[in-house]
């Protein structure tokens, strides 16, 4: 009787570990999202980048600018000195 009742015992003792509700670990590292605010969030970050972008096209324009004109006051001085050379070289001074 003692080994039925031994059996009996471990055996219920078996069920009842199998039916406790434990978290799998997948729900137990599940991250806990509020979708609304993510998406929110979503828009602000893609509007800050589409901002960023779009001073650093501004900037990449201003400096294509800037270079340009440095360029043009380079030729200028260049065509100076080239006019200058020119009549000391045909006036000799």
């Amino acid at each position: 009787m003692k080994k039925i009742a031994l059996i009996a015992v471990a055996a219920a003792t078996l069920g009842v570990a199998a039916c406790n509700n434990t978290d799998t670990a997948a729900e137990t590292n599940a991250a806990e999202t509020n979708m609304e605010v993510t998406a929110d969030e979503a828009v602000a970050d893609v509007n800050a980048a589409a901002t960023d972008a779009a001073a650093d096209a501004q900037n990449a324009a201003d400096t294509a600018l800037d270079a340009a004109a440095n360029a043009g006051a380079a030729a200028d001085s260049a065509n100076a000195s080239a006019n200058a050379a020119e009549e000391v070289a045909t006036n000799g001074m």
